[in-house]
């Protein structure tokens, strides 16, 4: 029997892609969506649990229902994430909250009940899903960029945590990627961002996917507290 695999944030774009990069890989997946908004997607062929990441017993009881059906969670793929965009001086604090809510307090509330099992199993892969702008800021996102800055940092922690039980834990850090949250960005802005890349594109989800995979395969077991970055030449850190 394949790993079973956990992803957050499931239902379209980066999360979708690596859900079948997975399951193509032999990976019994399971996903998350980010709210109880999104409506589940019969087109995956997968269970799809409508969680909310920010509420830890909602997390508790998709991560029960997932370990009932398909068994324990061998490979966590931390992918939710929100954006609510305005510079710091007119951005409302529920704006914060929500983006450090669903990006980082979410990666917490689900990687704190998975890895208690991988460290007693003697396995696990842990793969957190930053981005460019945590590392190089970005105007208009002090809340996202803080936010994945963190998901950073609590990588680099936890994969110290962990590095004796068998257990890794990665960062893929994206650029820019096709999918519906930068299609809202306006294009006047999206172009002047696509003429910064030295690729001088967008990344496909699938180019992220294959990252996380590489990551999550068993043969990464070397690799820990390493932040993959996937960005077109974008930030070269």
């Amino acid at each position: 029997m394949g790993r079973v695999a956990l992803v957050t944030g499931a239902a379209r774009g980066i999360g979708r892609a690596v859900c079948e990069r997975l399951a193509a890989e032999g990976r019994r997946v399971a996903g998350l969506n980010l709210r109880r908004s999104h409506e589940p997607r019969p087109d995956l062929a997968m269970p799809l649990i409508e969680c909310d990441v920010t509420d830890r017993d909602a997390c508790a009881r998709a991560i029960d229902r997932v370990e009932a059906e398909l068994g324990p969670i061998d490979i966590l793929v931390n992918n939710a994430g929100v954006t609510h965009d305005a510079m710091l001086h007119k951005m409302a604090p529920e704006a914060w909250d929500a983006v450090l809510a669903v990006d980082l307090t979410g990666l917490y509330n689900v990687s704190r009940l998975v890895v208690a099992g991988m460290r007693e199993r003697g396995f696990g892969r842990i793969v957190n899903v930053a981005s460019v702008n945590g590392q190089k800021g970005q105007v208009g996102q002090t809340n996202y960029a803080a936010a994945k800055a963190g998901v950073i940092g609590f990588t680099k922690a936890l994969a110290l945590e962990c590095a004796r039980k068998g257990v890794t834990v990665n960062a893929v850090s994206p650029g820019y990627t096709d999918t519906e949250m930068v299609a809202a960005v306006p294009p006047e802005v999206l172009q002047r961002i696509i003429a910064e890349i030295p690729v001088g594109r967008l990344a496909r989800p699938e180019e992220i996917a294959r990252c996380v995979a590489f990551l999550a395969a068993d043969e990464a077991g070397f690799i820990t507290g390493e932040t993959l970055n996937v960005n077109g030449g974008h930030y070269m850190a």
